[in-house]
């Protein structure tokens, strides 16, 4: 099987890694318009090319994984459904009605298209579902969940102008409700939401909102309250507290500490999850996001199924896209 990594941003060569890491170096090439891109990627030992016609006739791939901005994700997408190449893309954030006739067009046949779901890979995720799943703390009641780091540390060696999470339709927060969503709804079921309140609260040089702060209800009347920021520094975020009817949840990433109690404990059982693998220049570990692709290639070869669809994504957006709605109509009740 040949892939084929389009756009060799930091998720680009990040990807690029996991598919050397899962022993496809020498299946694997890369395409990007900029130089520098390409010749960091090519620091991996893989070829790269700069023309996306030249690739395509060349190396004739099997296999796409789109690591542009979201807003260039349809375009390769729906050039892989229509040559019949299997795709891989990340966390999408805009054409939401796109998305959903893509995932019409390829229904029926053998093309595999994967939505990121990165998350779901992540221990602390995979643990909260499964202590969930075996009533640990009773039934569900309420979580609460933050999570954020400050913007310009995302890519600290360019300006923040030049990065597509400064642009209002790609922004950090909009792009990470949904990314965040797609593991949420899997333990909890899908949200409907209830109310939401996005601002520009920093000084940062892009116009966007820095924080959304969201109230969803999910099934079993589960009430979440879930803050996507880009405003915390010098360390990143990630906590959430679930309540149960018997028991809590907490996870705080300060530590990478799970920790559960409920009636019939004397006190809290502790999870300490190992760091993993960073690779210089990055916050998050590797082994999820190999795992992620693993589960890619596995499904292209037909040994499980990926565990995300398109029509999934394409109700996250809509979520997404509600939220919003809901939060401009705060905003004119306020004027």
């Amino acid at each position: 099987m040949k892939f084929l990594v389009i756009g060799l941003g930091s998720m680009g060569k990040r990807r690029v890694r996991n598919l050397i890491a899962l022993g496809y170096k020498d299946n694997v090439v890369g395409f990007d318009l900029r130089e520098d891109r390409r010749s960091e990627a090519e620091a991996y030992g893989i070829t790269t090319y700069e023309n996306f016609s030249t690739v395509i006739e060349e190396y004739k791939p099997d296999a796409f994984l789109i690591s542009t901005p979201p807003n260039f994700h349809m375009y390769y997408a729906e050039f892989a459904e229509k040559k019949g190449i299997h795709c891989f893309i990340e966390a999408s954030v805009v054409d939401a009605e796109k998305i959903l006739e893509l995932s019409k067009k390829v229904a029926n046949t053998d093309i595999v298209m994967a939505p990121s779901c990165t998350m779901r890979f992540y221990s602390a995720p995979i643990k909260i579902k499964e202590l969930i799943n075996h009533n640990i703390i009773g039934d569900v009641l309420n979580y609460n969940y933050q999570t954020g780091q400050y913007l310009p540390d995302w890519h600290p060696w360019e300006e923040i102008e030049e990065f597509y999470v400064s642009n209002p339709d790609t922004g950090g927060c909009r792009e990470i409700v949904p990314f965040e969503l797609t593991w949420i709804n899997d333990i909890f079921g899908d949200s409907k939401p209830l109310a939401c309140v996005r601002r520009k609260l920093t000084d940062m040089p892009a116009n966007i909102d820095d924080i959304y702060h969201c109230l969803l209800e999910h099934s079993n009347n589960i009430i979440g309250n879930l803050t996507v920021e880009v405003v915390s520094r010098p360390q990143a975020t990630r906590e959430i507290r679930i309540l149960g009817s018997k028991g809590e949840i907490v996870y705080s990433a300060d530590d990478n500490e799970l920790r559960y109690i409920n009636t019939e404990m004397k006190d809290w059982e502790r999870i300490n999850f190992d760091i993993g693998t960073v690779e210089e220049g990055y916050i998050n570990p590797e082994e999820p996001y190999i795992n992620e692709i693993k589960a890619y290639v596995e499904a292209i070869q037909k040994i499980s199924k990926y565990p995300n669809t398109l029509e999934d994504d394409y109700k996250i957006l809509q979520t997404l896209y509600k939220l919003e709605e809901i939060s401009e109509g705060r905003d004119d009740l306020s004027r």
